[in-house]
């Protein structure tokens, strides 16, 4: 009955969020910019019901909730754009949260829509899993948004819980994502991680010290931190921070890193990677010198999950070299093909890549969930069920009772297959491909004839109807 209730909650809720949405989309303001709103508004009513409580207030004293809600009119708008600017100049938590505030909603009566909202929930009260979960669905569904273009920011959550599932990030371990998005796989392991001890030091260690994310787009690093703060996490210093992580030089070392890298070449403007990073083998691939970057941060016995584009186990020259020490000082002991039509960007073909920092790689078990396989975002997204054979054949913290499902006589086609160290030495790529679902074709020669003769005269009748249609123009 509870499940129920919070269900109807989080429905009922985000009716109210993409009605006013499609409000505002309908007078020019996109759901990104609406989202970032929405979160700049609804962390100033947050902070207006701590006060409220007797808990410190984290706001000066003209950017509270109340100063906004006692105007109306042009003065709102005033009042806000005001507000956001102070913010935006702040340290902490507040500042990351307003990193480059900046108003969308120019129309008093819209953005008074957006307040009046707001103020209609007692948000701050509200369970953490609760106001979490409807945060985390406004943002997926501003993923599937393709006008937005936000599915770039959001990998499907199908998909990072199955790699922090294989990845087990301990209590006690710090975790990191240098290009995190809206923060979906530090979340996903805060989940994971949260329930394994109940010490006191342990879980506040877990919430203040133990996660790491950045990102170098402003409104991503809101809504990252927004995310995070929603579930209760980093509530007085953000976990997330607002960097190019490829020029980062910081020293710190993470005992986990999960991640899904922007892939492409670096924007016009950006500064150039070699000049800032003199150790990488020079590429101008993103996705070639995230993977260098993670190699470098992750520590001695660390633990790795990235999701990476085919290009970057086939492609040679720089790619190759980078390939090259990846096998020669990590173990890449694993690697899940991905089928195409599961993100919310393009259809790129993509891998996860997992390893480990300090041994060289031996062999490599691959599993093939493209072959054969198809997902839409529409009809049949990914989901976590589809996932779990690979979860199970992953054996997680005991990889030693690994067992192919691989025969080359008994079942050829099966999804997981070990590849020696020799076989893996013998390879210019590491493009694993095996199985065939390709049918034989076992008609007879008059019979496909037949056919194609059916197609022909049914594309000669179609072409007669087009041309009556078109009153007889020649085509």
């Amino acid at each position: 009955m509870a499940q129920e209730t919070e269900q109807k909650n989080v429905s009922g809720l985000l009716s109210k969020v993409w009605n006013i949405a499609n409000v505002l989309a309908a007078a020019g303001v996109s759901y990104t910019d609406y989202i970032t709103q929405l979160t700049y508004i609804l962390f100033l009513k947050m902070d207006d019901e701590r006060e409220e409580l007797g808990l410190p207030c984290y706001l000066p004293e003209d950017c509270k909730w109340k100063e906004l809600v006692s105007v109306s009119g042009t003065d709102l708008v005033d009042k806000y754009e005001e507000i956001l600017k102070t913010l935006s100049e702040c340290d902490g938590l507040i500042g990351t949260i307003f990193t480059k505030a900046s108003n969308k909603v120019y129309r008093p009566v819209l953005l008074k829509k957006v307040v009046d909202m707001v103020a209609e929930e007692n948000w701050y009260m509200m369970e953490g899993d609760l106001k979490g979960a409807i945060y985390e669905a406004i943002l997926e569904k501003n993923g599937q948004d393709r006008k937005s273009q936000a599915g770039q920011y959001f990998t499907p959550r199908a998909l990072i819980s199955a790699i922090v599932d294989v990845v087990d990030p301990k209590i006690t371990e710090t975790v990191a994502d240098p290009c995190c998005g809206t923060a979906g796989f530090l979340l996903a392991a805060y989940e994971h991680m949260r329930a394994q001890s109940r010490d006191v030091e342990k879980q506040t260690f877990l919430k203040n010290d133990a996660l790491f994310g950045a990102d170098n787009t402003d409104l991503v690093v809101t809504l990252a931190s927004m995310n995070l703060y929603l579930h209760d996490i980093g509530v007085n210093k953000s976990p997330i921070v607002y960097q190019d992580s490829l020029i980062d030089k910081s020293e710190r070392l993470y005992r986990v890193i999960m991640t899904n890298p922007p892939f492409g070449t670096r924007p016009q403007g950006s500064v150039d990677v070699s000049a800032n990073r003199p150790e990488f083998i020079k590429t101008s691939d993103n996705q070639v010198n995230f993977l260098q970057h993670i190699m470098s941060i992750v520590q001695t016995g660390g633990r790795v999950g990235v999701v990476l584009p085919d290009s970057v186990l086939t492609d040679g020259n720089a790619t190759k070299k980078v390939r090259d020490k990846l096998l020669k000082d990590y173990n890449l002991h694993t690697i899940l093909r991905l089928p195409t039509g599961i993100f919310y960007a393009n259809g790129v073909k993509t891998n996860v890549l997992f390893f480990e920092k300090g041994e060289p790689t031996k062999d490599i078990w691959v599993y093939d969930y493209r072959t054969g396989v198809k997902h839409t975002l529409a009809t049949r997204p990914m989901t976590r069920a589809d996932l779990q054979d690979f979860v199970d054949c992953y054996c997680s913290g005991h990889r030693q009772d690994r067992k192919e499902t691989y025969d080359k006589a008994a079942n050829p086609n099966g999804r997981w297959r070990r590849f020696t160290e020799e076989e893996v030495k013998n390879r210019e790529d590491l493009n694993f491909k095996w199985i065939d679902f390709t049918e034989e074709d076992d008609r007879t020669v008059g019979e496909i004839l037949k056919e194609m003769q059916a197609e022909a005269d049914g594309m000669t009748e179609a072409v007669k109807q087009l041309k009556s249609l078109l009153g007889g123009i020649e085509l």
